[in-house]
C-alpha cells in the first residue's frame, strides 16, 4: 500500500503551486498600479501575498490612498490576468505527473483557490485540466479567504470526503495556514518568488522542493 492510499483526497491551491503564475500576477499588479500613478514596491506586495483578490486590493487601496472603488480595481486586474494567463502561465514542474498519477489511482481531487472563478476557469482551460480537476472552488464564494479554512472545507464537502483524512497542498504561508485551519494534512511546495521554506516552520513539517518530490513521497510504501 502506498502512502496516498491512507488519504481520501488531495486538494490543491492553484497560483504558485500548480501553475507558475505568481510572477505574472506581480507584473499585472505592477501595471495596474502604474496606470493609477503609484509605485508598487516589494514592501507593498509583501503585505498581501496569498490574500483573496478583493482583500488584497482593499489593503493596497488603503496603503496607496487611492479613491478608486475596490470593485473597479478587481475588474481591471482580473481582465489583465485573463488576457495574460493563456500566453504566459505554465504548469509547475511535476504538476502534470502528479495530477495524472492521482487520477489513475482514483483519488478525488479539487482546486481550492483564493483567485476568482474567472481566473480559475481560464487557468484550467489553458492547461487542459478540467477533466483532471472538475471540482474548482473559489474563495470569492466564501465569507473569508485564506487563511480561513472555508474554501478548503467547501472543496472537501463537494468531493464528499473528510477534511481530516485529506491532503491540502499550498505554496504560501497564508494558504498553508488555511489548510491547517481546515484540519487537513498540509503539504507545502514554497514558491520561492515570494517565500522560503523557513516561513513554514511553525505551520507544517511537510515541506517539499517541488511537486515531483510530493509525487515520490505519495508513491512510497506506507
Amino acid at each position: 500500500m502506498s502512502r496516498i492510499d491512507t488519504y481520501q483526497a488531495v486538494i490543491f491551491d492553484m497560483d504558485g503551486l500548480l501553475v507558475d503564475s505568481e510572477i505574472v500576477w506581480h507584473v499585472a499588479e505592477d501595471d495596474l498600479f502604474k496606470s493609477l500613478g503609484v509605485t508598487y514596491t516589494q514592501e507593498a506586495r509583501s503585505l498581501v501575498v496569498g490574500m483573496r483578490v478583493d482583500e488584497f486590493l482593499t489593503v493596497l487601496r488603503d496603503h496607496f490612498k487611492l479613491e478608486n472603488p475596490v470593485e473597479e480595481l478587481i475588474i481591471q486586474l482580473n481582465q489583465i490576468m485573463v488576457e495574460r494567463i493563456p500566453l504566459q502561465v505554465k504548469a509547475k514542474p511535476g504538476a502534470v505527473e502528479l495530477l495524472i498519477f492521482l487520477k489513475e489511482r482514483g483519488v478525488p481531487m479539487a482546486v481550492a483557490s483564493n483567485s476568482s472563478q474567472s481566473i480559475i476557469k481560464v487557468t484550467m482551460d489553458s492547461q487542459g485540466w478540467n477533466e483532471l480537476l472538475p471540482i474548482q472552488c473559489s474563495a470569492d464564494d466564501e465569507v473569508a479567504g485564506k487563511p480561513a479554512p472555508d474554501v478548503y472545507l467547501t472543496a472537501a464537502r463537494r468531493l464528499g470526503v473528510d477534511p481530516a483524512q485529506s491532503i491540502g497542498i499550498e505554496d504560501s504561508p497564508r494558504g498553508a495556514q488555511g489548510v491547517v485551519n481546515a484540519q487537513m494534512t498540509c503539504f507545502v511546495v514554497p514558491d520561492l518568488s515570494h517565500t522560503s521554506p523557513a516561513a513554514f516552520a511553525q505551520i507544517t513539517p511537510n515541506v517539499f522542493t517541488d511537486l515531483h518530490a510530493v509525487l515520490a513521497w505519495l508513491k512510497e510504501e506506507a
